[in-house]
């Protein structure tokens, strides 16, 4: 008869696995499993909210509810196509300009001297010489100037930003003075009348019913999102302007990234002078004044952050369009300049506090 021999105490030692399988959840277990569900689902919503989509679609609202005062208050005057037209045309030079303003603040810059190197670009560019010799040759000899005036002042403020180590405001302002004072003196203070005809073709043509001057907006708009968002370049635009130190030590170049920045704000402001030519037909030192402001605060409302690292080029085309048809609005119902500065300051300001707001948020979170 063989014999069964057991380990002392088997038999009295619990199935842990049978015991979790087998006892029922408590109802405070379900409640906090409950409540820890509700809470990851409210946290995504809120994160989905607070990012891009919710920032844009707040965008989308605002722009809406202006246009449904536009209707509400001049009717068929705001509404109609030639009006939205209108606006796009408006918005167009500063949305060029807006676009290479929303890269240097990703970037932890920002530009005064958009408007001053506009003026000159378009001063030098329609100076008796230039457009001799665009008459001479192509009318493409216009174009290269402004876009090389651009650029040159561009790599100006670059070069001393990154490796001077001259606070951007600083620079840039002096950039401002500089350049509307020497568009003045290469112009004489007179506006000059553009006399090459395949220039003025070409910038006052439409396609398909569209003015030129939209659709070079949008081309740069597209190309804007696709080298943000897209590219190393922006991936290296967004890591210095969130933090240039950890953006060293990761092996990017920080000077020669922010110096290129500046560049390229620069060939923005090259191209917003050849559509102030093609819409006005004249270079003068007074086009684009205070168009920094625009543009500064349409990169303002499309959610860019002042002090760097986060931004879209989607807001900041809403933004632009939001001031472009808060300024028809006005003007359709007669409402001064000065009204307008003042509403637009309000609306700087309150997009300032929306987005420190925001900031805390996300740092909290």
């Amino acid at each position: 008869m063989s014999e069964h021999h057991t380990s002392p105490g088997a038999h009295e030692a619990p199935d842990l696995g049978a015991v979790e399988n087998t006892v029922a959840p408590s109802g405070d277990t379900i409640k906090v499993e409950q409540a820890a569900a509700e809470s990851e689902s409210a946290n995504r919503g809120a994160g989905l909210m607070s990012g891009p989509f919710g920032r844009n679609l707040g965008l989308v609202v605002a722009l809406l509810i202006i246009c449904v005062v536009g209707v509400a208050t001049t009717g068929d005057r705001f509404a109609s196509i030639d009006n939205v037209l209108t606006i796009l045309r408006f918005a167009s030079i500063v949305g060029v300009v807006s676009i290479g303003m929303t890269f240097v603040i990703i970037g932890g810059g920002i530009d005064l001297s958009v408007g001053a190197i506009l003026a000159l670009a378009s001063v030098w560019a329609t100076t008796f010489a230039t457009q001799t010799m665009a008459t001479d040759t192509h009318w493409l000899v216009m174009v290269f100037v402004a876009m090389a005036v651009g650029g040159a002042c561009g790599l100006i403020n670059g070069v001393l930003i990154a490796y001077g180590k001259i606070v951007p405001f600083i620079m840039t302002l002096a950039m401002l003075a500089s350049a509307r004072g020497l568009a003045e003196i290469i112009s004489e203070r007179r506006t000059q009348i553009v006399t090459v005809e395949g220039f003025r073709d070409v910038f006052t043509a439409d396609i398909l019913g569209v003015p030129i001057l939209v659709v070079i907006f949008a081309v740069v708009s597209v190309g804007g999102w696709v080298l943000l968002n897209r590219t190393t370049f922006g991936r290296r635009t967004l890591a210095v302007g969130g933090s240039p130190e950890a953006a060293r030590l990761a092996g990017i170049n920080v000077n020669r990234h922010t110096m290129m920045l500046y560049v390229l704000v620069g060939l923005c402001c090259g191209l917003a002078a050849l559509m102030f030519i093609g819409r006005t037909s004249t270079g003068s030192s007074t086009h684009g004044t205070l168009i920094e402001l625009d543009a500064i605060a349409a990169v303002v409302i499309g959610g860019t952050l002042l002090t760097g690292g986060r931004g879209t080029i989607v807001g900041t085309v809403f933004g632009v369009l939001i001031f472009s048809t808060l300024s028809n609005v006005f003007v359709l119902n007669n409402q001064d300049s000065s009204t307008q500065a003042v509403a637009k300051g309000i609306i700087i300001v309150v997009a300032v506090l929306l987005q420190q707001r925001l900031a805390r948020r996300t740092t909290s979170t």
